[in-house]
């Protein structure tokens, strides 16, 4: 479980280069450069697969699964991109990222799971450390007219809690299959831009390394490592330390100029950190053989 979580970790890590290189991607429209991404992202399943020694077992997919992979990926994105349209993008972007606390909240009715107070601690600490994050110690102002917006951003956290929780009911169905979701989510977001945006092509080699770097890391491997976390791994801390990717985004920024440091960055690397190890607790901080007692308590 531990190896399995560490692969859901590396993840979170990726997801942290999110920001950065989409910045870097130039103007390309979001479906347009999901579209482009995830394409991307099919290849590094495929290529994968082709170098792969240990060959797979047949294994029957229901139908459910492409529902929930399907609907997990381009659900996600479609909702999020909808909420930036129709909501500020600090206010949308906190609540979308309510997933981690509902991934935790959510664990206590998965088979095998059980929800202690400090998985709900430490995911209530990575909320405020993201919240800091998130409004730049700015205030909020949820406003009536985008409404629509943020119920469109609730939508997001709902779809990708989900999914991270159903993903772990079917752990029997292989990581693989991560490949056809990117792909379907391809499709279905060049069908979106060729409805409502206009191309725009990246327009220097810098910016389409930008677009190669997304489909590859965050857009690409990090949803096969996300897949292999929360099946194998442990899901509440995977859920609590997701909180970790805001910040981590952060100091990436920092770290390359495009943002600047400030007490608010060092506050919610605290509560961040101290939230995640909270949640980690049995099995990191105290050792394998408090987790077992715990667990037959």
């Amino acid at each position: 479980m531990a190896r399995a979580t560490l692969i859901g970790f590396s993840a979170i890590a990726m997801w942290a280069m999110l920001a950065l290189l989409t910045d870097a991607s130039g103007k390309v429209p979001p479906f347009q450069l999901s579209a482009m991404t995830f394409a991307i992202g099919t290849a590094v399943g495929l290529l994968a697969r082709a170098i792969s020694r240990k060959p797979e077992k047949p294994v029957r997919i229901p139908p459910v699964v492409w529902l929930i992979g399907i609907g997990g990926l381009f659900g996600y994105h479609f909702f999020y991109f909808t909420a930036l349209r129709n909501a500020p993008a600090v206010e949308a972007s906190l609540i979308a990222y309510l997933w981690p606390l509902l991934i935790v909240l959510g664990s206590a009715v998965m088979p095998g799971e059980r929800l202690r107070w400090y998985h709900v601690a430490g995911a209530l600490m990575g909320l405020a450390g993201t919240a800091l994050i998130v409004t730049r110690g700015g205030g909020l102002s949820f406003e009536p007219r985008y409404a629509f917006g943020y119920a469109m951003a609730a939508a997001c956290a709902l779809l990708w809690s989900s999914y991270s929780l159903l993903s772990r009911r079917f752990a029997e169905v292989p990581t693989s299959i991560v490949t056809w979701f990117c792909a379907a989510t391809s499709i279905l977001s060049l069908v979106c831009h060729l409805a409502i945006e206009e191309t725009v092509l990246p327009a220097s080699a810098g910016e389409w390394l930008a677009v190669l770097a997304l489909g590859l890391l965050p857009v690409g491997a990090a949803f096969y490592a996300w897949d292999f976390g929360v099946k194998r791994g442990n899901i509440q801390v995977l859920g609590a330390a997701s909180y970790a990717a805001p910040l981590l985004s952060t100091l990436v920024l920092i770290a390359t100029g495009f943002a600047e440091p400030s007490w608010n960055v060092i506050a919610a690397c605290v509560l961040i950190t101290v939230g995640a190890l909270l949640a980690a607790r049995p099995k990191f901080l105290f050792g394998s053989s408090v987790a077992q007692n715990q667990a037959a308590a």
